[in-house]
């Protein structure tokens, strides 16, 4: 059985398949990957207080509804965790595809996620992002954060995974700006 489509994949590149290039270069832009594992950790902290405020918050009011209706509105605890779930879920896919590419965290510690070809997050690629993150760091906590010593783009275990990059984000808008030509 043979292809009968089109012999011409080469991207004319003298036979070589046309590949998109990774964006960022290490070698090229160290500038882009400097410091970004420390500011990582960081805004970590600084997403981890976001996401519990409001958890604490309706644990909080839970309790006092418990109190209230003489412990008939301590059954809603068992609505916590999956309404944490949920949280978590919205929250890195609405900033992480957002405008900025970065959750509030990471707008702090001026970090940006993009793709490793250049592109910024989305939606579903931030819900992914997250949901990979806490899974990774629960099974394998300390070795996820080995991964981003030993590569040199500082990519983590669920970022390899993903295709995605955590950039300077001050740097790269310099980068992209003096690469316009108008």
């Amino acid at each position: 059985m043979s292809y009968s489509g089109s012999t011409n994949d080469t991207g004319g590149n003298g036979g070589t398949p046309n590949f998109r290039p990774h964006a960022f270069d290490p070698g090229l832009q160290p500038e882009l990957f400097r410091g970004v594992s420390t500011r990582r950790a960081i805004a970590f902290f600084i997403d981890l207080f976001v996401l519990a405020v409001p958890v604490i918050l309706a644990c909080l009011f839970i309790l006092v509804f418990g109190v209230v209706t003489l412990g008939l509105g301590w059954a809603l605890f068992w609505l916590v965790w999956p309404a944490t779930v949920v949280w978590s879920l919205v929250y890195y896919g609405a900033t992480l595809g957002g405008p900025n590419s970065a959750t509030i965290g990471m707008r702090v510690m001026d970090l940006e996620l993009r793709t490793w070809y250049g592109a910024p997050g989305y939606f579903v690629l931030g819900a992914v992002h997250g949901l990979c993150f806490w899974i990774s760091i629960s099974v394998l906590s300390p070795l996820v954060l080995l991964v981003g010593l030993f590569n040199s783009r500082r990519r983590l275990l669920h970022d390899v995974l993903l295709g995605t990059v955590v950039v300077n984000n001050s740097v790269r808008t310099q980068i992209t700006q003096t690469a316009r030509t108008y």
